[in-house]
Formats: structure tokens, C-alpha cells, sequence
């Protein structure tokens, strides 16, 4: 942890035990990223959650710090010995809460299979082409795919330094995945807290230096891990992927769906594997069905950020670790547009709301 942040830290008082709220084991993590400060907060070990008293003194001891400008306090909810989990408190409204200078953006499916890691990374090199620094983190636990789309599956682990986990980097986008830190394989048999530490470590333990954007490479499903990520990152917002399938589409519901429980904003939908392109004649046929991500996301009222094609070379490109979007063909050109549709949302989304004035009588 950064000297400043423990200086920062010791001056807060925690009022069950007296004590400050390093030494009370109340800090969870607490990390630097350009002008801002996130400090994860455990709840206390007894009482009621105290978020409300201490986020104003937190807000005050770290903003002293020289060049931070905004300060995010956020609390976990963890089991206490009983094993009772304690309920983490109402968020503060998105609209208003102190926010990191990065843009956060976690891409979802409901459900494996749709193309959701193939997707991210591309939408990854996309961004990076358009001359943005950006991160990845591979938040699939248990089946990691960045390190083979990257081509960096000879990593011989994470290196950690004073200033953090040491990401790798590959075709312009910083990188970290669990897939950097097993042997190729070998599975993860963890259970739910022990992948939400890793992945709250990945998120605030690795030196990203100053991107424009992270993207999160979200697992399958709506369980403890999505939960975990929805609630305790300060997420920006969320891009859906789907296939034009109704089967795909029931599990995208239940994916947004989440998020909309956990207050995070819905940038719009990328419907993946839209058509087949024959490499031989360059005709386009839809052979998972026409439409019907963008029907949905038109009857949600949400963007639609586009269609990537189902090509051969997509698959060729994905397993020899060189993304499409690297390429100036119609695959290439389909990520380019929906990364820029999905960056222009999620920067729409950080805006605040206005502020409408009511002239007095």
C-alpha cells in the first residue's frame, strides 16, 4: 500500500475498538490511480455497518494527499463468525459519487459459449488502435481465455513490485488473468470468497499505471463472483453480448438484469456471431437467426453497439493469440465501431445528471 494512503488511514478512527482503521484490520485495499483514491473498507467485526461515519473521514484524511482530487469509499460484505453476512449499505447514487479519472467497463453474457472473452479482447485492441491506454482484466476465474487470445500463454507468472502486480502487455493493452498464474490445465477448484479476493487483488493490487480505459472480462453467469464485481468496483458500466438466438438472448436478460439490481448502467448490447461470412465468395448468411439482439435492445430502450461477423479467420486469428481487431477487413472494422459506440456510452454514462433551476416567485 502506498506510504501516503497509510499515513492517510492511521489519522481515521474506528469507534468500536478505538483503534485506527488499519490497525483494526478495516482496510480491505486501498490503491493510487492517477488524481484518485479507492479504499475498500470491511464491515466492522461488531455492530452496524458505519460507511456513513467514516466515508467523510476517510474522504478528508485522503484528499489531503498532494494531487488527489477524488476520493471513493467503498465497503465489502463479508461473513462474520457467526456466518451471517452482513448486508453492505445502500450505494451512494453513481450520479454523484467520487469516481476514479479511468472509464471501468465490465463486459457480460448470461451464459458461456457467445463469443463474451473474444469479444472483450478485441474491443480491448480496438480502443488501444484509437490511440487510448487500456487494461484487461480477465476476471474468468475458472476459465480464463486472455492469455491464448493475446498469444502470451508462455507467461511465466505475475511479477509483483513496490508498486504493484506487474500486468503483461500485449498488442497495446495491459493485461492480468488468472490464466498468468496456474500452469495451462491445471484447474482452479476455489471456492466463492476465494475467487472474490482474487479478484478484487487483480482490480486493486495491480500497477496499471494511468489507463484511459479497463475492461472487465466478466465470467458466464449471475453468481457470488458477478455479484462481487457489480458491487465492490466502481464499474462504469456494462456492454452485453449476445447471439442473435433467443436461447442466448433469455441469459443475456438475466445478465442485465444484475446489473440493473446493482445500479450499474447498461451501455448497450454487441450482438456477436450476427452472420457467416464465406471466405470464398464474401457472402454473408444468418445462420443463428437476423436481429435479435438489436430487437432487444431497441424493446429495452437501450443501444445497440453492433454486429461482429462470424468468419473463419476470427477463429484462425483468436486461437494464434492475434486479435481481429488488428486487421483492416470487415471483422476488424465491426470491433473498431463497436468500441467506439460502447467509449462514447460509457462516457455519456459518467456524466452527472443535470441540475434543473427553478426560478422564484
Amino acid at each position: 500500500m502506498d506510504q501516503r494512503l497509510k499515513s492517510a488511514l492511521t489519522q481515521v478512527t474506528e469507534q468500536q475498538s478505538g483503534r485506527d482503521i488499519l490497525s483494526a484490520g478495516r482496510v480491505d485495499g486501498a490503491q493510487i490511480t492517477g488524481d484518485a483514491a479507492t479504499i475498500v473498507l470491511t464491515p466492522p467485526v461488531a455492530g452496524k455497518p458505519d460507511l456513513d461515519r467514516l466515508q467523510p473521514e476517510i474522504e478528508t484524511a485522503v484528499g489531503s494527499i498532494d494531487g488527489i482530487e477524488r476520493v471513493r469509499v467503498i465497503m465489502t460484505a463479508h461473513k462474520d463468525s457467526g456466518g451471517q453476512a452482513r448486508q453492505k449499505p445502500a450505494p451512494t447514487p453513481r450520479d454523484t459519487a467520487p469516481k476514479p479519472a479511468r472509464l471501468i467497463i465490465a463486459v457480460a453474457s448470461g451464459k458461456g459459449g457467445v463469443g463474451k472473452s473474444t469479444v472483450t479482447a478485441n474491443l480491448a485492441v480496438a480502443l488501444a488502435r484509437q490511440g487510448l491506454k487500456v487494461g484487461l482484466m480477465d476476471a474468468d476465474v475458472y476459465g480464463p481465455s486472455v492469455p491464448r487470445l493475446f498469444g502470451a500463454t508462455d507467461v511465466e507468472g505475475l511479477r509483483k513490485t513496490d508498486a504493484g502486480v506487474q500486468p503483461v502487455t500485449a498488442h497495446g493493452v495491459k493485461l492480468v488473468s488468472m490464466g498468468f498464474v496456474v500452469k495451462p490445465g491445471a484447474p482452479i477448484v476455489w471456492r466463492g470468497p476465494m475467487v472474490q479476493g482474487a479478484i478484487r487483488q487483480f482490480m486493486m493490487d495491480t500497477d496499471w499505471g494511468q489507463p484511459d480505459v479497463i475492461l472487465i472480462d466478466m465470467p458466464p453467469g449471475t453468481g457470488d463472483a458477478q455479484l462481487a464485481l457489480a458491487q465492490d468496483l466502481p464499474v462504469d458500466g456494462a456492454v452485453i453480448v449476445s447471439t442473435p438466438q433467443d436461447l442466448a438472448l433469455d441469459d443475456a436478460r438475466k445478465a442485465m438484469a444484475l446489473f440493473n439490481q446493482t445500479h450499474v448502467p447498461i451501455l448497450g448490447l454487441v450482438e456477436n456471431m450476427a452472420m457467416f461470412i464465406c471466405p470464398n465468395c464474401g457472402e454473408g448468411t444468418y445462420i443463428f437467426g437476423h436481429g435479435g439482439t438489436r430487437a432487444e435492445a431497441e424493446a429495452l430502450g437501450l443501444p445497440f453497439l453492433g454486429e461482429i461477423p462470424l468468419h473463419p479467420d476470427l477463429r484462425k486469428r483468436s486461437d494464434a493469440g492475434e486479435p481481429a481487431a488488428l486487421m483492416d477487413d470487415p471483422v476488424g472494422r465491426a470491433f473498431a465501431e463497436a468500441a467506439r459506440a460502447a467509449l462514447t456510452e460509457a462516457e455519456q454514462a459518467r456524466k452527472p445528471a443535470p441540475i434543473i433551476a427553478f426560478s422564484e416567485d
